[in-house]
């Protein structure tokens, strides 16, 4: 979730775009958007050379996605002068990368940027770069539970699940539907938040009846989520999960029409499920929602086996991100845009958002190729 990245750094204006920032509640705790603000956090104290270690803590390399954020971090700082990073992968592993964080301390890193494996588990390490005076970037995903988080850089997660469940809302319009819905990994801080984002807009039609779930896995309230979470994001654990609900409840010709996916990886395991199944695309094919516009997914929803993605332009995160980093070693006011929304249970964390956008079938050739995201060799388009 790599070479896209790395390849379109330069696309500026595709970045530009993502740094518009969404408006929803400004009181939820990791999840929302107070976007707007303009303010800009602390300075990053004395400087720190260019030549200092950069260490890069991503969760795994199972999805593209991380890939691609790893890699195009790397190139930025590159390109800004900063060329001793460390890049390391964590295989979804709280203790490996807990393990890989300290190595980066003992060699000497003095800005850390974090995409947590598990948001609460970070702690520990964390005191340890604290010690050392190093500074902490939490990438994409917060980091719960420490006083040691300096900044927070993410997309408007909650808005990622509003997109995916008004997209859904808007294709049944009216009509009486059955729906699936599932859930990101239970340890991932964001997946709450594309759920809740989501199941604000469609628990109330599965309240009115317009909407039922013939699994029952459907949560009461949105605190409810882990319930029907997919641990470690995978797509075979998502297609196995869709498989059993097929063969359990929807017999005697009964058809799912909708199914609410927070991701790409999830919706390539349900998509293969239903062919598994039958299901070809069409008319009657299920509107299949997804996240990040992965490049099999892209090439899913031209085939017409996934309704949309919501895209987090990934350049335009690792492109702030970059720049928190020079702000902190230059000794600068550190570029934020909300201080009052993300609060990881111990502090507020100063934090720059980003915002998500929707896409089809229909403007896949607009937004990400002529964004550069992807070539249209790539889409054979």
């Amino acid at each position: 979730m790599t070479r896209k990245l790395t390849s379109l750094i330069a696309a500026g204006g595709a970045a530009a775009l993502m740094f518009t920032t969404a408006a929803c509640s400004s009181s939820r705790d990791g999840g929302g958007s107070g976007a707007g603000t303009n303010a800009s956090g602390g300075s990053g104290g004395a400087t720190i050379s260019k030549s200092s270690l950069i260490g890069i803590s991503m969760p795994t390399k199972s999805l593209e996605r991380w890939n691609r954020d790893g890699a195009n971090l790397v190139q930025k700082l590159k390109s800004m002068g900063y060329t001793k990073t460390s890049l390391q992968y964590a295989d979804n592993k709280t203790e490996q990368q807990s393990s890989q964080i300290q190595n980066m301390i003992n060699q000497g890193a003095k800005i850390l940027v974090i995409a947590a494996v598990d948001g609460t588990a970070l702690t520990p390490v964390l005191q340890t770069a604290a010690n050392k005076g190093v500074k902490v970037i939490a990438y994409d995903r917060l980091i719960n539970g420490s006083k040691n988080v300096d900044y927070y850089a993410t997309f408007d997660n909650y808005k990622v699940g509003q997109l995916q469940g008004n997209f859904i809302k808007s294709k049944i319009g009216s009509t009486k539907v059955n729906l699936e819905a599932f859930a990101g990994s239970p340890d991932d801080n964001n997946a709450k938040f594309f759920f809740s984002g989501a199941w604000d807009v469609l628990n109330p039609l599965i309240k009115s009846g317009q909407i039922t779930v013939p699994s029952k896995k459907a949560p009461a309230t949105n605190d409810g989520w882990k319930s029907i979470g997919i641990q470690g994001w995978t797509s075979d654990a998502a297609q196995s999960e869709m498989q059993n609900r097929l063969n359990s409840f929807y017999g005697g010709g009964k058809k799912v029409n909708v199914v609410l996916s927070p991701n790409d990886s999830l919706a390539l395991g349900i998509a293969q499920a239903l062919a598994a199944a039958g299901y070809k695309p069409g008319a009657s094919y299920p509107v299949l929602t997804g996240q990040d516009a992965d490049l099999a997914n892209v090439k899913n929803i031209i085939a017409g086996k996934q309704s949309m993605t919501v895209w987090k332009d990934t350049r335009a995160l690792g492109n702030e991100v970059a720049k928190m980093v020079d702000q902190i070693a230059t000794g600068a006011k550190v570029d934020v845009n909300d201080e009052k929304t993300y609060n990881n249970g111990i502090k507020v964390v100063p934090t720059y958002l980003l915002a998500p956008v929707v896409v089809t079938k229909d403007d896949i050739k607009a937004k990400l190729v002529d964004s550069g995201f992807y070539q249209a060799s790539e889409l054979g388009l």
